[in-house]
């Protein structure tokens, strides 16, 4: 099978369903900047300090691709059955969270981002987080979202941060806060 159809070439592309949009419609950016997300986690799973997390990022990837999913399809898509996002993957998040806020001097300041390569990867993939939620609400304003794709991508950002302060910690890098100038 060729990878290559061709029929992207007018700038337009099919939903799960069929209907074609302009590859610049809300609903391609939405889907396509939670892909980009895709692959900046790929990449911080990818990094040596985050060997004992692989499991979990991967994981993370998995649900990123059941969003993708339901983001790519038609909104009253009945055709083929699309996995399902679970109160259990957000609780997964915030459980991840917690085990990591124990490990961690309390936060005083905001954080710029940096420190290590690994933790810069970290924040890069937060900041796509954002976008890939920014992206899913303007979708929603327009056309109906699943409320937990919303919160799924709000509390995985929140996990992304959390994830640099450890990654931080454990390359015995520098925390680095911001220090306003007055």
């Amino acid at each position: 099978m060729k990878i290559y159809t061709k029929t992207g070439d007018n700038g337009t592309t099919s939903l799960v369903g069929g209907t074609r949009l302009s590859k610049a419609h809300i609903r391609i950016e939405a889907y396509g900047t939670v892909d980009e997300l895709n692959a900046s986690i790929g990449l911080l799973r990818d990094q040596p300090v985050n060997a004992a997390r692989r499991e979990l990022l991967k994981e993370v990837q998995d649900r990123l691709f059941t969003i993708g999913s339901h983001l790519a399809s038609e909104p009253d898509q009945t055709r083929k059955r699309l996995p399902d996002l679970h109160e259990e993957d957000i609780q997964l998040l915030e459980k991840e969270m917690d085990a990591l806020d124990a490990q961690l001097p309390p936060l005083r300041a905001f954080v710029l981002p940096g420190g290590h390569p690994s933790v810069s990867f970290g924040h890069v993939a937060r900041t796509v987080c954002r976008r890939a939620e920014r992206a899913v609400i303007h979708l929603h304003e327009h056309e109906p979202v699943e409320d937990i794709i919303i919160r799924y991508l709000n509390r995985l950002s929140d996990y992304l941060f959390m994830l640099c302060r450890i990654m931080t910690q454990e390359l015995g890098a520098e925390e680095v806060t911001w220090k306003p100038r007055v």
